[in-house]
């Protein structure tokens, strides 16, 4: 049986100040046991969040492939596992498209966090121009293909499927688009890592809200939710939890 996660990816928003919002998110993941919660913060902030809600896991929204060397501005790893990270987001949708980062890319960050023993949370997903014309399926498994680690298991990788045009915009696909996605990544992952597949958290991302979030969370294959504006506040994103919690 896989746990449910929620996890919660602050993007280029925070401050210390802001911290305060993990303290009751850090009491509602307690009072849910049955399902894991965690937070990837700003590189700035992973320090004082680890710090202040210790109980809570802290990631970092990316990392660099390599352990060191002249890659001015980037953090390893190590580095964010030093300073209180226990997981990382790589191949987001927005590191996609903004950084023109590659699968490839994807792939060699998530053995690199791997290996410093980091888990990781892996993301695919089609713009709005592929999912219209029919490509959606194609693409998220040529991702899939490229980006997943030959030694992925569900001990430490998690699958994040995140349709483009749903982040941030309020828009979603519907529970049977979704449900789609999801057999078709599971299915994927059973071809390139065999048994190991199942035991593999797939997360779906893209304006979960409170509202919508236990119908996208009951969908066959869904075991969780990557979560962007709404993780920001816990008046937004306890709701989540809660609606994991209640499946």
């Amino acid at each position: 049986m896989r746990r449910k996660l929620v996890a919660g990816n602050w993007k280029m928003n925070g401050s210390r100040a802001m911290l305060v919002e993990l303290d009751a998110i850090a009491a509602a993941a307690g009072a849910a046991p049955g399902i894991d919660v965690s937070v990837a913060v700003p590189f700035t902030l992973i320090a004082a969040a680890s710090e202040r809600v210790p109980t809570l896991a802290i990631g970092a929204e990316d990392v660099h492939e390599a352990e060191s060397g002249a890659h001015t501005g980037c953090v390893s790893a190590s580095m964010v596992k030093e300073v209180g990270a226990s997981f990382t987001i790589v191949g987001h949708s927005e590191r996609r498209s903004d950084q023109h980062e590659t699968s490839h890319d994807a792939w060699a960050k998530a053995a690199a966090a791997h290996k410093q023993g980091l888990n990781v949370i892996l993301c695919c997903g089609e713009t709005e121009a592929e999912r219209d014309a029919d490509r959606a399926e194609r693409v998220v498994q040529a991702q899939i293909e490229k980006s997943v680690p030959d030694n992925a298991d569900g001990s430490w990788f998690t699958l994040a499927y995140e349709p483009r045009w749903a982040i941030g915009t309020g828009r979603t696909p519907t529970l049977e688009e979704i449900a789609a996605i999801h057999a078709i990544a599971r299915a994927k992952l059973r071809m390139l890592i065999g048994d190991r597949a199942a035991g593999v958290r797939i997360l779906y991302g893209g304006s979960v809200t409170g509202a919508n979030a236990a119908s996208i969370l009951d969908t066959p294959n869904v075991d969780g939710a990557l979560v962007g504006g709404a993780s920001l506040t816990a008046a937004k994103f306890v709701p989540i939890i809660e609606a994991a919690a209640s499946l």
